[in-house]
């Protein structure tokens, strides 16, 4: 499909940061473990030179093991999902308490009225290696996903399927396959939403 373009396009590359020093691979079999907890995430999308990142509270682990698939929840009106239908790719990324206000920014305004409200919000970007698709800096978790095309799904639901083809975490945080928040700085935890820009950050482990 086309990209609606609304007025002018966004142009996001001006901000663009180093790979993060704690980017870490997470083995595709453990990838899942990022998501399991049920975190806010933050949707990129790349086509050509244009990038867009917004958040969603609807996103959760659909299968795991060697071929690991993820659901997202993407309206109609974002402009992220007109660059990931054009792309055939995304990326949703683990968002720390450090990062609530520029998720709320994100998650607020639409690239349609606001072309370059990555700047705005002070969005960093950079890119892994082998990928072309924009990643958030300073989140604690990335993961590349495949579209997987599911036509009803997607018109009726809103509902889109990736398969994780990469993933990475802040070793600082997450490592061995599992999260270690209680040893980890505090800003390094994940962010739950609720509502009207309230989160929960993830709390302390309970063994059953």
């Amino acid at each position: 499909m086309g990209l609606r373009y609304d007025g002018e396009a966004p142009t996001i590359r001006s901000q663009t940061a180093m790979q993060p020093a704690h980017f870490t691979p997470v083995p595709l079999d453990k990838s899942y473990r990022l998501l399991n907890h049920g975190p806010t995430v933050l949707v990129s999308a790349t086509h050509g030179d244009v990038s867009n990142v917004m958040a969603a509270a609807w996103a959760c682990v659909l299968d795991f093991g060697q071929t690991p698939k993820v659901t997202v929840v993407l309206d109609k009106a974002t402009y992220t999902r007109d660059l990931l239908m054009a792309s055939g790719q995304f990326a949703l990324q683990l968002p720390p308490k450090a990062l609530a206000t520029l998720t709320v920014g994100v998650g607020t305004d639409s690239a349609r009225d606001m072309p370059h409200k990555l700047q705005q919000h002070g969005v960093q970007l950079f890119t892994a290696p082998g990928s072309d698709v924009a990643l958030v800096a300073d989140c604690v978790g990335w993961l590349i996903c495949k579209h997987l095309p599911e036509p009803h799904n997607e018109q009726t639901y809103d509902l889109f399927i990736g398969e994780v083809v990469c993933a990475w975490a802040d070793a600082r945080v997450f490592r061995d396959g599992r999260w270690h928040f209680e040893s980890a700085p505090d800003a390094l935890r994940t962010l739950h939403h609720v509502a009207g820009g309230q989160f929960y950050a993830t709390g302390e482990s309970v063994q059953g």
